[in-house]
């Protein structure tokens, strides 16, 4: 999907003067605001399963039906586990 719509209760935000540099260090900015401007979601490719995101997946999560990140999360480490 291109767009999601998720909870925040924050007021925290990436400088975008740093944008450049993080993207040039290797963190993918996966995810912004719809105008572009706020970054959500960050990655980095090259690693197992990293991710960072400035809402909140766990007030979408119910007792069996978690969030995506959650399952995502639970899925990658298991086939870590299992490939060790």
């Amino acid at each position: 999907s291109t767009e999601i719509s998720e909870r925040h209760r924050h007021r925290f935000e990436v400088n975008n003067g740093y944008r450049e540099k993080l993207s040039k260090a290797g963190l993918q900015i996966s995810g912004t605001s719809p105008d572009g401007h706020l970054v959500e979601i960050v990655e980095l490719p090259n690693h197992p399963w990293f991710l960072g995101c400035q809402f909140h997946p766990e007030l979408k999560s119910k007792p069996f039906t978690p969030h995506p990140l959650f399952v995502g999360f639970i899925q990658a480490a298991l086939t870590r586990k299992n490939a060790s």
